[in-house]
């Protein structure tokens, strides 16, 4: 059974950092691609950042030199730190795997507000 749990989410000033997690289960973690997406209110959900699992990493424009993605397979877990954040940040972000579908975690809310 695929499980993807993020966390790490919260609210934030402008200009400050959070680091989301995602924990993942159920498939061979390593020998995947891995992706961040994120959805505001009102909007689609949105591409943010991938990582493959050889380590190579792609970006939207809009996040790309503020936020790195990253991973840990020892510790099955898929990681996104986002720095400089801005207001038109907020969303829920949600972890995503894809094998023959597409898995989804539950999301994580990241409000960047003052």
């Amino acid at each position: 059974q695929v499980q993807l749990v993020e966390s790490g989410g919260g609210l934030v000033q402008p200009g400050g950092s959070l680091r989301l997690s995602c924990a993942a289960s159920g498939f061979t973690f390593s020998s995947y691609t891995m992706s961040w997406y994120r959805q505001a209110p009102g909007k689609e959900r949105v591409f943010v950042a991938a990582i493959t699992s050889g380590g190579d990493t792609n970006y939207a424009t809009a996040v790309k030199g503020r936020f790195t993605i990253s991973r840990d397979n020892a510790k099955n877990t898929v990681y996104l730190q986002m720095n400089s954040l801005k207001s038109e940040d907020t969303a829920v972000y949600y972890c995503r795997w894809v094998w023959a579908t597409a898995y989804w975690g539950q999301g994580t809310q990241v409000t960047v507000s003052s």
